[in-house]
């Protein structure tokens, strides 16, 4: 069983073909600032940990690094092993890592820090890595600026659970132990264009909106494509993209 940390997580199983051909992937500029950080390159190995259907592992890749992509979830490895098979597959969690000891150069987790047991994980992240070695985190982020994602957070928001948190994208890893240093950010913009169907389908690819009752996602996706006609049939879905690099200590 997945050691994820929140029960919502197990809905991406349910939407693993949605998330593969809706969620965006990751800017060029964001991902090539984390590979030079990370001298990602032929010779090097990076695990790509919590890796989903691969929508940063093909970008790592690209750099002729040899990338290793763990997943708990068999849907989503699944969706990853057809979308990007020049990586190496592993199903795993990030709180316990199917690796050995000081086996890869960097580490990279996309879009899913944010479910793993921190203090766990990091202990894990810091083992399977090498002496210095680096760890990138990175997130594709609705941006809240943007009119038309505030309106669809307002119709998402019945949704989530009573009392549930909303997840924190700025980790603690360099308070987790000690054994990461300080972090450095950037932040790129990110624009996908969106039909009415495909505007109802990435959002149905939300942890907690695919753990919804099916009548209650049924009329979430008709408002949505109402919305997608009121512009024309075509939006633009805007994201600010979130990348962090930090270095473990010995």
């Amino acid at each position: 069983m997945s050691k994820l940390q929140h029960p919502d997580s197990r809905s991406f199983e349910e939407v693993a073909e949605l998330y593969e051909q809706w969620r965006p992937e990751y800017p060029a500029e964001a991902v090539a600032w984390i590979a030079d950080r990370l001298d990602l390159r032929p010779g090097r190995a990076v695990l790509d940990l919590g890796a989903g259907t691969g929508k940063l592992t093909r970008a790592l890749v690209r750099t002729g690094a040899r990338v290793i992509a763990v997943e708990p979830g068999e849907a989503m490895l699944a969706q990853l092993v057809r979308a990007v098979p020049e990586a190496e597959p592993v199903l795993g969690a990030a709180e316990a890592i199917p690796l050995a000891d000081a086996s890869v150069d960097a580490v990279t987790a996309g879009q899913s820090f944010h479910w793993f047991r921190v203090p766990e994980a990091v202990a894990e992240i810091h083992r399977v890595l090498r002496s210095g070695g680096g760890l990138a985190l990175i997130w594709n982020e609705r941006d809240q600026s943007d009119p038309l994602q505030r309106e669809i957070t307002r119709l998402i928001e019945p949704f989530r659970a009573a009392g549930r948190p909303r997840p924190s994208h700025r980790s603690d890893v360099p308070a987790a132990g000690g054994l990461f240093g300080p972090q450095e950010e950037r932040t790129f913009p990110l624009q996908q264009e969106l039909d009415a169907d495909g505007l109802a389908d990435r959002i149905a690819t939300i942890s907690f909106v695919a753990a919804g009752p099916e009548a209650k996602r049924a009329e979430l996706a008709r408002r949505l494509r109402a919305i997608a006609a009121q512009h024309g049939g075509r939006v633009t879905f805007a994201y600010v993209t979130s990348a962090y690099v930090s270095f473990s200590v010995e």
